[in-house]
C-alpha cells in the first residue's frame, strides 16, 4: 500500500487538530443550548399539563424568533476569522462589536413586536383555552431575554472568529446550571409558578450576555478598538446577515412544510416523525459542530491570502464530515431497538417510524457533506450563494413532499423527500465548491 507523501501527511494532521480543538467544545455548547428548554420542561411539568403545554407553544415561538437571527453567529464568524487571519485584532474586534450592536438592535425591535401580541401569537398555534394564559405570561416574560439572546448569538460569533470554541462551552454550562437553579428556587421556593419559570430562564440569558460581552470588551481594550456603534458598521454586518437570513428562513419552510405534511398522513405518523425529527436534529448537532470549525478555519486562511490552505482545509473537512455522517448512520441502525422505546410504548408508532429511521441513517454521510460545506462557504462570506443554493432547494422539496399524501408512501416517502433535500444541497454546494468561486482572498470580501 502507498503511504501519502510526509508532507501531505503533516498537512492532514495539523487539519485534524485544528478541527478537533474547535469542534468539541462547540459541538458540546451546542447540545447545551437545548438543554434549557429540556429542563424548563422538566421544572413546569410538575405543575400540571396546561402549564406544560403553555411552555411548549411559547417555546415554538421563542425557538423561532431567535432561529432566524442566527446569522448573527455566522456572519461575524467568517468576517472576524478573516480579520484574524490578516493579522488585524482590532478590526476583527471591531467587526464583533458592530455585529453585537445590531444584535441589540434586532432584539429591541422583536421584544417591541412580541409583548403587544403575545396573546394572539399563542391563538395562532391554537392553544387551548387552558393553556393559553400560561403561554402568554411565558411568552411575554421571556422575550426580555431575547436581546440576551441574540448578543450571545453575536458574541458566539466574535469568539469563534477569534478560533475560541471552549469560552462558548464553558458560558453555555454557566449558563444551563444557573438556569436550572433559578427555575427551582423561583417555581417552587418563590411559588411564582410558569412566571418564575420565565424569569429565572431570562436572568440566566442576560447573564450568559454578561459574560460573553466581559470577555469582548476585555479584547476590545487589549487591542485599542472602539466599543462605540459605528453606523456602517452595524450596516455592514446586516448586509452580510441578510442573504443567511433568506438561508435560515428557506430551510425553516422545509422543516414546517415536513411537519405540516407529515400531520396530513394521521397521529401515528406525526408522532413517529416529531421522533424521528428530534433524532435528525441531535445528529445535526455534531455535523454542525464541524461546519463552526468550517467557519473559523476558512475565513482565517482567506483573511491570511493562503487560498492552498483554504483549499486543504475544505478537503479534510469534507472527509470529517463523510466519517462522522457514516459512523451516526451507523449508530442509528445498531441503536434503534433502544431509541424508539424512549419515546413511544405504541406498536404503530414504532412501526411507522423504524423504515423512515433507516432512511436518516442512509442519508448521514450526505448531511456530513452539506454541514461541512456549508460551514466552509460561510467562512468564505459566500452568502448570496447560499441564499440561492436553499431557494432551488425548497422549490425542489416543497411540491415532492406535498404530493406525499396523494401517492402514498407515508411518512418513509416523506422522509424520502428530506433525503432528496439533503441531495439537492448537497449538489448546489459541491458545484460550488468545485467552481473555486468562494475562494476570495483578503481580510473583507
Amino acid at each position: 500500500m502507498t503511504q501519502a507523501p510526509a508532507g501531505l501527511r503533516t498537512a492532514r494532521r495539523r487539519h485534524d487538530r485544528e478541527i478537533v480543538a474547535l469542534a468539541v467544545p462547540a459541538f458540546g455548547a451546542l447540545v447545551a443550548e437545548p438543554l434549557f428548554v429540556m429542563a424548563d420542561s422538566a421544572i413546569i411539568g410538575h405543575l400540571g399539563t396546561a402549564q406544560l403545554a403553555g411552555l411548549g407553544i411559547a417555546s415554538v415561538l421563542l425557538t423561532t424568533a431567535v432561529s432566524v437571527f442566527v446569522f448573527l453567529a455566522y456572519a461575524t464568524t467568517a468576517a472576524v476569522a478573516r480579520r484574524v487571519g490578516a493579522g488585524d485584532l482590532q478590526a476583527a474586534i471591531r467587526q464583533g462589536v458592530d455585529g453585537i450592536w445590531l444584535a441589540l438592535l434586532l432584539g429591541t425591535v422583536v421584544i417591541a413586536a412580541i409583548l403587544p401580541s403575545a396573546p394572539g401569537l399563542v391563538g395562532l398555534l391554537g392553544a387551548s383555552d387552558t393553556a393559553a394564559p400560561y403561554a402568554a405570561t411565558y411568552l411575554r416574560i421571556s422575550a426580555l431575554g431575547i436581546p440576551a439572546m441574540l448578543v450571545v448569538l453575536a458574541s458566539t460569533g466574535v469568539l469563534r472568529g477569534l478560533q475560541d470554541t471552549r469560552t462558548p462551552l464553558y458560558v453555555a454550562i454557566a449558563g444551563f446550571v444557573a438556569n436550572a437553579v433559578l427555575n427551582v428556587a423561583f417555581v417552587y421556593g418563590a411559588d411564582l409558578g410558569i412566571a418564575g419559570s420565565a424569569w429565572g430562564t431570562v436572568i440566566a440569558q442576560w447573564g450568559m450576555a454578561a459574560a460573553y460581552l466581559t470577555v469582548v470588551v476585555r479584547g476590545a481594550r487589549l487591542h485599542g478598538a472602539s466599543l462605540r456603534p459605528d453606523i456602517a458598521g452595524v450596516r455592514a454586518s446586516a448586509q452580510a446577515g441578510a442573504p443567511l437570513l433568506v438561508r435560515t428562513l428557506s430551510l425553516r419552510a422545509i422543516l414546517m412544510i415536513a411537519t405540516a405534511v407529515a400531520a396530513q398522513l394521521g397521529d401515528a405518523d406525526v408522532a413517529a416523525h416529531q421522533i424521528i425529527l428530534s433524532l435528525w436534529s441531535l445528529l445535526a448537532f455534531a455535523l454542525d459542530a464541524i461546519a463552526i470549525a468550517g467557519q473559523a478555519i476558512i475565513g482565517r486562511y482567506l483573511g491570511a491570502n493562503d487560498i492552498r490552505g483554504a483549499r486543504e482545509a475544505c478537503r479534510r473537512m469534507v472527509e470529517w464530515g463523510i466519517a462522522t455522517g457514516l459512523l451516526l448512520g451507523l449508530l442509528v441502525i445498531v441503536s434503534r431497538p433502544l431509541f424508539l422505546p424512549l419515546f413511544t410504548s405504541d406498536l404503530v408508532v414504532k412501526d411507522t417510524a423504524l423504515p423512515a429511521l433507516f432512511v436518516v441513517a442512509l442519508s448521514q454521510p450526505i448531511c456530513g457533506i452539506v454541514f461541512v460545506l456549508d460551514g466552509v462557504l460561510m467562512g468564505a462570506g459566500d452568502g448570496p450563494y447560499l441564499a440561492w443554493a436553499m431557494l432551488i432547494t425548497l422549490a425542489t422539496f416543497a411540491p415532492v413532499a406535498l404530493l406525499v399524501p396523494a401517492f402514498g408512501g407515508g411518512l418513509t416517502a416523506l422522509w424520502g423527500a428530506m433525503a432528496l433535500m439533503m441531495i439537492v444541497r448537497m449538489l448546489t454546494l459541491w458545484l460550488r465548491a468545485r467552481s473555486g468561486r468562494w475562494l476570495v482572498p483578503g481580510a473583507v470580501r
